[in-house]
This record gives structure tokens, C-alpha cells and sequence, in this order.
């Protein structure tokens, strides 16, 4: 952990435009709170090193929550550690409005990724109270824990708690690097099993759930907008696949009486690319690990597993991506004589967004002078395990170069500031 002082705020003011300084939103304010919790579990590349239920990740929901009271939000830390600052309407029987995000991170990560989304809809009540404007519905803001999952190389803890998905005995039998397991790491934050399991919300109390996060991708930065209406998030499929054919010494074997396997695995995955482009723009597939066996310099590959992380933001459409991928393993495999064996290793549902809030986003967008811009999220988020239980909406702010879960990880505080005005009018006309 480094011991240096990074001055966040001090980057980020520089280019400030302070004629967004409207309304009662302020870009000094949010430049600030950004620099505080990147203060917290600082690395020596003045990345983010805040891993969900990590003393770092704890120190920056307390800091939050103290915002959250000084900003006359009423406080609650659930079995989970999430935290909710809720602002009571004027309607006590109305639905609840549910903004945020996270603010843990991958080891060495960005400032922006997660923290924005929690920073964003908490100025929207900073400009309330300077305002003077009470909401008809109430309105929460959220802090989820472990959005990222580097603790256990499963994320989303936090909001699966809220929202009473996931299996708890599969949880207790996670284990991070260390060999600490799910329970040890939930103790070491004053959490506990049964508080995690408690932190189940009557979800038919919220109406909606928006999160404002960084675009991760570099669409917006290309059209040169600040932010764009998110059209759904993709849901994850991991795919194994195994061909196995013969090993042999790479001298004694003639190429003509040879079973590659990872010749075999080199066209499969030379085809990957092409599929996802027939099915839809928003698909994806990528082969991101891969092992070959025996694996040495003189000796042909027997056998080879390899992943494939296939997305879509339809489940239609996942389920097209997979069909196609397996069918082509297949094909290729057939057709050099090696065996295949596949398997299913997770597979997420995605999370379209609905369109009556993508047209509300993009009226929102519109008064706040931004041209609509519609894109897909390829990249899970907290908004995807909520948005299977409650109706959910996304609004992505401008990355620079695209690059995210880095220290260079960047958006500029003009953007950001626009991503508050925009979740402001949204909030205020979904009144």
C-alpha cells in the first residue's frame, strides 16, 4: 500500500467548467469526494486497492455514510454492509426510488468505477437541500458491498444479499487467496452469516433502481458526448471446452498422422470472433484462458481446454451466442478426429433495460443539452442482480481511451458533473 498523498481533486478541478455549477450541484464538491476515497487503500501506481469486505472497502462506506447524514439522509448498514441513506417524499405510500453503486475495487484499479455512481446520487440530494426540493417518493441512496468480487472471484455479495439471490452454502464454501473463508472474511468486518442472510428487502417497496457508472468502452468518448442511455446489460456465459487428441514427439510424428489438439483449439478459436457479428451489435465472445497439456517444447499437445466468455444484453440472443460457439466446436472437432467435451460453468441472465426509462433518461439527456445516445453494457453491475427483481436503469459517463480497472482508469469532472445534472432531472421527473 502506498503512503503517497495522490491529489485527485486538484486533476480533476483543473479543466472544470464551473458553469455546471447550477442548480445546487457542485463540481468542487464531487471532485473532493472522489479524492477522499481514493485516499483509501491508495497503491504505489495511485490506483485503488479496496477489495469487497476489506478494511479499505469498510473505512470508504463509513466515509459515505457520514456524507450521507451531513446531507440530512437517514443512515442504515444492513447484514451485508450495505449501506442506504434514504430522504423521505412527501408521499409516505409511494414507491421507493433506489440510486448507487459500490466502492470497492479490483486490486490496482481506477478512482471512477463505482465510487461515481455512489458520488453522483448522493450530489443529486446535496442540490436538493440547497434547493429546497422534496421528492413526492422517497428516495434512497445506496452503497453495495463487493461489487467487484475480487475478494473471492465472485462479486455482486451485496446486492445478491438485498435481493435474497445466490445460495448461501455455495457462498460458505468460498475461500479467498489467503484460505480465509466466506464467514471468517464477513467477521473480520463485524458481519456476520446470519446478518448476511437478514439483509433481505422487500424489494415491492421500490419502484425503480438507477446507477450512473463509467462507460468502460469508448463509445461515448468516439460520439465526444458526456453520457449515454444504457439499452440493457449483458449477462455472462462461461463455456469450457476440451479437445483432446494425441500426444506424440514432435520429431518422430509425421504431420500427416497427427491429432493437434491445439491446432484444433487455434482454428476454434480464430472462429469465436466471427459469430457474435451474425446474431446481433451487442454480442460479444471472447476465449480468455486457455491450458494446453502435456505442454511442452518437443512434445505435440494432447489435449487443450479453453473458456469462452459469451454476452449478450437479450437472453434470446445469449442463447444464440452459445448455440453457435458449441456448434462450431463441434463442427471443427469432427473434422479433425479429436473428442470434445464441454461445460456450462456459469451463465448469467441479462438485464434489458425497459423502454419507457430509456426514453426518460433520454429527455433527461435532451434538457440538459446532450444528443441521446443509446449503448449497450457489456459488463456486469450491481443494476443487473437488482434489475431481475425491481425495474432498473443505467446511465454511462464518458471513459477516457475506454480503459477501466486501472489507474488510468479516468473521466473528466465536466462529464461527471453532467451525469449529475442528468440523474437529477431523471429522478425529478419520474416524480
Amino acid at each position: 500500500m502506498s503512503n503517497n498523498h495522490y491529489n485527485l481533486q486538484e486533476k480533476l478541478v483543473a479543466g472544470y467548467d464551473i458553469a455546471f455549477d447550477q442548480d445546487g450541484v457542485c463540481g468542487k464538491r464531487i471532485a473532493s469526494r472522489l479524492h477522499e476515497i481514493a485516499q483509501i487503500g491508495l497503491t504505489d501506481d495511485n490506483g485503488s486497492n479496496r477489495p469487497g469486505f476489506s478494511q479499505g472497502e469498510r473505512l470508504a462506506k463509513q466515509l459515505v455514510a457520514q456524507w450521507m447524514k451531513e446531507a440530512g439522509l437517514s443512515v442504515t448498514i444492513d447484514g451485508a454492509g450495505n449501506v442506504f441513506g434514504r430522504l423521505e417524499g412527501k408521499d409516505k405510500n409511494a414507491k421507493i426510488i433506489l440510486s448507487g453503486s459500490h466502492v470497492d475495487s479490483v486490486p490496482n484499479g481506477g478512482h471512477f468505477d463505482g465510487p461515481l455512481g455512489v458520488i453522483t446520487a448522493l450530489e443529486v440530494v446535496e442540490a436538493w437541500r440547497k434547493t429546497g426540493y422534496q421528492p413526492e417518493k422517497s428516495y434512497e441512496v445506496v452503497v453495495f458491498t463487493d461489487e467487484e468480487g475480487s475478494r473471492f472471484n465472485s462479486g455482486f455479495h451485496g446486492s445478491e444479499a438485498v435481493t435474497g439471490k445466490g445460495n448461501i452454502d455455495e457462498k460458505l464454501q468460498l475461500t479467498d487467496q489467503a484460505g480465509v473463508t466466506f464467514s471468517e472474511v464477513l467477521a473480520s468486518v463485524d458481519l456476520s452469516v446470519k446478518g448476511y442472510q437478514q439483509a433481505v428487502r422487500n424489494l415491492d417497496d421500490y419502484e425503480l433502481f438507477i446507477e450512473v457508472h463509467i462507460e468502460q468502452g469508448k463509445r461515448l468518448e468516439k460520439e465526444n458526448l458526456a453520457c449515454g442511455v444504457v439499452t440493457g446489460i449483458a449477462g455472462p456465459c462461461w463455456v469450457e471446452f476440451t479437445f483432446t487428441g494425441q500426444a506424440g514427439h514432435a520429431g518422430n510424428t509425421p504431420m500427416n498422422d497427427r491429432k493437434d489438439a491445439l491446432i484444433v483449439a487455434s482454428e476454434f478459436i480464430q472462429r469465436v470472433p466471427s459469430i457474435p457479428v451474425t446474431i446481433s451489435s451487442s454480442a460479444v465472445a471472447t476465449v480468455g484462458k486457455l491450458a494446453v497439456k502435456p505442454n511442452g517444447v518437443n512434445v505435440i499437445p494432447g489435449e487443450v481446454s479453453l473458456y469462452v466468455d459469451m454476452r449478450d444484453i437479450t437472453r434470446e440472443n445469449q442463447e444464440q451466442v452459445v448455440e453457435k460457439v458449441v456448434e462450431a466446436a463441434q463442427q471443427i472437432a469432427e473434422k479433425h478426429g479429436v473428442q470434445l467435451s464441454y461445460e456450462e460453468k456459469i451463465r448469467i441472465s441479462p438485464v434489458p433495460i425497459e423502454a419507457e426509462f430509456q426514453a426518460l433518461l433520454a429527455k433527461s439527456l435532451e434538457a440538459n443539452n446532450i444528443s441521446p445516445y443509446y449503448l449497450p453494457s457489456g459488463a456486469g453491475h450491481d443494476a443487473m442482480i437488482i434489475g431481475e427483481k425491481v425495474p432498473a436503469a443505467m446511465l454511462f459517463v464518458k471513459s477516457k481511451n475506454g480503459v477501466s480497472h486501472h489507474p488510468d482508469e479516468w473521466s473528466d469532472l465536466n462529464d461527471c458533473v453532467q451525469a449529475v445534472h442528468v440523474l437529477k432531472t431523471f429522478l425529478e421527473n419520474s416524480q
